[in-house]
């Protein structure tokens, strides 16, 4: 019955108890086993599915859900191990039979002549020994997107009015559903209006499927290693020798055929002869038997894979993958350092490290095995420690995202600590990193800068809108903090695991040495930090406090005869104020102050220790560390970061402001659009996708919209643009550039300027981009004589390439902005903000944010070029029409999150002036691409 089927990719995703199932439609070849489904459901099952159905009514669903295509209907299938074990159909042109052990449909409007339709009908069967673990839901979410690509914005269902599994699956979904009883029916209507509730509830059902799915892998039972060697450089025997000076707790287990013990661990010559199935099966053998060898793991019962071996190729790297998801085994890597748990109960370090991980609070996630290493070694010289690492390798299943979600709900975690090369689903990964930083610090290395030099593509936006701003975007929005090395990322770790979070920006710097502090203030300032003048009173307490020659300003110059009690009377007395947020001290050693044994460092860590509630960091140029976290000696066993360079501490304190920052921020809602909303919002998007369409039956592999249709695209959208006439010849032009002359004033709406309606004529071909670079603009034309001689200069130039030209009035000063949208393949729309014209990409003066933009992202683009203030009122002058920008950024994310296929957007330049804003030029490029759900539950 599938016939949209083509439309919807084969999928495997997590039940709630943490198993695989692929999610596919329908094929004929599958109707024994829908067949099967049916048989093996209890009478009352069957009850509830068909309560008026005659005989054999699941040889009859099971005909229709395997049967031929028909229009407007799908038929998605749950399969475990090879076997149906649950279906979901929906059909638009006829109304279903009853559901789940009860679940299923209602009424549907037809369809005529295979058109989609706007409500269908849907019904839904699991297997009893299915039931209650996810399988209908999951069904549904995946029915509910294939339905919205066909055009479907509602499903009807009915049930028995005793059916309170399948009316629990249907009101649980999260859209939004009404209810009427209809003799001893419950009738459902189901609005595929996924929002903001249904994204959490997809989020929280997400969650709880991949802390059960990896279970196994974290907190294993019983492990064996597979490959594990005699030699004593063997990995395999590395990881035993871990394994067993870890202390673990379940049973350990070795294959190897040619011993008996490798590591006082009983060998078995393969994983098909071990007395039971292991949960996790650590994998160190050759990697041309890495796919065989999985496949032994997943016919035995094992539930999660280790491969530490490297160099697989594509071909061994596609079994291995494909193995894992048939058996429904999480998998980390391949090649990687391994896993570690430093929990009590379980002491699991499956890695081949040469030190065994500090028990403690970090979690860490690891693409490079090298970097692991140094995280783990960092952590341990800290005493931070880990509560659990994984290595992640080449990430062909467990990734970032999933660790964020297992920390999330360990009760062990306070601290995240990550390193990604690479992202799978960038805008889940947001979306999970958003929430787990409300409640614990999530920290990454942003690896990769280089990649800023690369452009391959031809507009403005493109080439501004490298992977560098596209991750960044992506850190900002989610809450995680960026670090340019390993080196920062533990400096901020240090601080944010042992200090409070400053409540501002505003630090004290305090020093025994005047240059020193001196360093120490510049560090603050160039890390975004303030260091405000003291007040008059405190600055004359402080001088009474000091010794002699102390300058109490800030930063403050205790000199360096300095002792400890005059030291801690002055940070006490900044720690007591509420218009200090941080204090930073810096000491050098001096003779002086060790004769007298009142030792400054040992009343800075007692005076901190005292203050909980304020920030402290330190700086001690002599230390060999980078950093180390002091005990402040208080009961509460609190620690003092003490760092050796100014810049270290200053940027660590930044990090730990941004932090604040954030977390006092809203999270941001996407807000509605004047003249963009319900009907008006659906006729537009209709609309340009036609627009999309058409272009790309006559241009399949894509290219650049001429100025006609991008004006029709901004138009669709409410973008407010500069009128334009499109000219053919010379004559046209002339008339084009009558007309606007006509039209036009010096305070027209329509961006006109001056009384003698002056214009300007801008040439265009197939591919052309940049028309100032190319010699096609003529400005400030005035007059039919000057008009044709501008267009026979660009014909005598450009000759036969010029197709046609655009006619424009002058636009009115104002601030040259651009604003435009790159479609990434990853990570999705982006919307790019910052300084326009031609020196846009000279000065780079740009801003990005992953769309779609809440109310917090358009602000934040507003502000975050560095000539924002421009925008506000720059030396006493009108700030622009900042409602409008913030409409037109909306209005293009709108459209990039409508249309997949819109490569990227750009207008450039777009005016900003205190009653308006105007785009001026427009470019839009397509290409034949298909929309990507990023929150629909599926493994890679």
């Amino acid at each position: 019955m599938t016939d949209t089927a083509e439309h919807v990719r084969q999928a495997h995703a997590l039940l709630a108890d943490g198993r695989t199932v692929e999610i596919r439609p329908a094929r004929p070849e599958d109707r024994l086993g829908v067949e099967g489904l049916y048989a093996r459901m209890s009478p009352e099952s069957l009850r509830w599915r068909f309560p008026a159905s005659g005989p054999g009514p699941g040889r009859q669903a099971a005909r229709r859900v395997c049967g031929p295509a028909r229009p407007g209907c799908l038929a998605l299938l749950a399969l475990y191990d090879g076997r149906v074990v649950g279906v979901a159909e929906y059909e638009g042109g006829r109304a279903g039979e009853a559901g789940e052990n009860g679940e299923n449909g209602g009424s549907a409007t037809p369809v005529a002549g295979g058109a989609p339709v706007t409500t269908a009908e849907v019904a839904l069967a699991v297997a009893d020994d299915f039931r209650h673990h996810g399988v209908g839901t999951l069904l549904l979410e995946h029915l509910v997107h294939a339905a919205r690509a066909e055009g479907v914005t509602a499903f009807t269902a009915g049930a028995l009015a005793g059916n309170h599994a399948v009316l629990r699956v249907f009101a649980d979904l999260g859209l939004r559903t009404t209810r009427r009883l209809d003799g001893g029916e419950v009738r459902c209507e189901i609005l595929l209006d996924p929002d903001e509730h249904y994204l959490a509830s997809v989020d929280e059902r997400g969650r709880t499927a991949d802390a059960a799915s990896l279970r196994p892998l974290l907190r294993p039972r019983s492990i064996a290693v597979v490959g594990a060697g005699r030699a004593e450089g063997s990995v395999g025997r590395a990881v035993l020798r871990n394994l067993h000076r870890a202390g673990f707790t379940g049973r350990l287990l070795a294959v190897n055929p040619h011993a008996s013990v490798v590591e006082r661990t009983p060998c078995y010559p393969s994983v098909a002869v071990l007395p039971k199935a292991p949960e996790l099966a650590v994998l160190t053998v050759p990697a041309h038997a890495v796919p065989e060898t999985a496949r032994q793991c997943g016919k035995s019962g094992v539930r999660a894979l280790v491969v530490l071996t490297s160099g697989l190729d594509a071909e061994q790297g596609a079994a291995l993958l494909a193995t894992c998801r048939h058996y429904g085994m999480r998998l980390v890597g391949p090649n990687c350092l391994g896993i570690a748990n430093t929990e009590d109960g379980i002491r699991l370090d499956a890695t081949f490290a040469a030190h065994r991980p500090l028990p403690g609070s970090a979690g860490v996630a690891v693409q490079s095995g090298g970097v692991g290493i140094a995280l783990l070694g960092g952590l341990a010289r800290l005493g931070i420690g880990v509560s659990s690492f994984v290595s992640l390798g080449d990430k062909y299943d467990v990734s970032g995202n999933d660790l964020l979600q297992w920390w999330e709900g360990d009760g062990r975690t306070d601290l995240a600590l990550l390193h990604l090369e690479s992202f799978g689903n960038p805008r889940a990964f947001s979306r999970t990193a958003r929430r787990v930083a409300r409640h614990m610090p999530v920290l990454t290395v942003d690896a990769g800068r280089s990649a800023a030099g690369r452009r391959a593509a031809a507009s403005h936006t493109a080439a501004a809108a490298t992977p560098t701003m596209t991750r960044r975007a992506l850190f900002t929005q989610a809450g995680v903090i960026a670090t340019r090395s390993i080196g920062e990322l533990l400096d901020a770790a240090a601080l944010l695991h042992s200090q409070p979070l400053p409540t501002g920006s505003r630090v004290a710097v305090v020093s025994n040495a005047g240059g020193a502090g001196v360093l120490a203030a510049d560090a603050c300032v160039e890390a975004g930090l303030t260091v405000p003048e003291l007040p008059a009173a405190l600055a004359a307490e402080l001088g009474v406090a000091l010794p002699a020659g102390a300058a109490a300003g800030n930063p403050v110059d205790t000199t360096a005869a300095v002792g400890g009690t005059e030291l801690a009377a002055c940070l006490d007395r900044l720690a007591r104020r509420s218009d200090i947020d941080a204090v930073l001290v810096v000491l050098v050693p001096t003779a002086t102050v060790r004769a007298t044994g009142d030792d400054p460092v040992r009343a800075l860590l007692r005076t901190a220790g005292d203050h909980p509630a304020k920030t402290f960091a330190a700086v001690l140029p002599d230390q060999g560390e980078r950093v180390r976290l002091l005990p402040t000696g208080h009961p509460d066993g609190s620690a003092l970061p003490v760092y050796a360079d100014p810049q270290d501490a200053a940027r660590a304190l930044a990090r730990a402001v941004e932090r604040t920052r954030w977390l006092g921020r809203p999270s941001g809602t996407v807000p509605e659009i004047d003249g963009l909303t319900g009907t008006a919002h659906a006729a537009a998007r209709d609309a340009a996708r036609a627009l999309v369409a058409g272009f790309l039956a006559e241009h399949p592999g894509g290219g650049w919209l001429d100025p006609r249709h991008c004006a029709r695209l901004l138009d669709l959208y409410g973008v407010l643009r500069l009128p334009q006439i499109w000219a053919g010849n010379e004559d046209a032009a002339v008339a084009a550039a009558a007309a606007l002359s006509a039209a036009g004033g010096p305070e027209g709406p329509d961006g006109s300027e001056g009384p003698d309606g002056r214009v300007a004529l801008k040439a265009h071909w197939p591919g052309l981009v940049h028309k100032s670079d190319q010699g096609a603009v003529v400005l400030d034309l005035a007059g039919e004589h000057r008009v044709r001689a501008a267009w026979r200069e660009l014909t005598a130039r450009l000759g036969d390439v010029m197709t046609g030209a655009v006619v424009q009035p002058m636009a009115r000063r104002g601030t040259e902005l651009v604003a435009g949208v790159v479609q990434d393949e990853v990570f999705g729309p982006l919307v790019l903000f910052g300084l326009g014209g031609t020196a846009t990409d000279v000065l780079a003066d740009h801003a990005a944010r992953l769309a779609p933009l809440t109310d917090r992202d358009v602000r934040d683009l507003l502000t975050a070029p560095r000539c924002a203030p421009l925008l506000f009122g720059h030396r006493g002058g009108p700030p622009a029409d900042l409602d409008g920008l913030e409409q037109t950024l909306l209005r293009l994310s709108t459209m990039a999150c409508d249309l997949p296929e819109l490569a990227e957007a750009e207008i450039n330049p777009l005016l900003a002036r205190p009653d308006g804003v105007t785009a001026v030029d427009a470019r839009v490029r397509l290409l034949p691409r298909r929309a990507h759900d990023p929150h629909l539950r599926r493994l890679r």
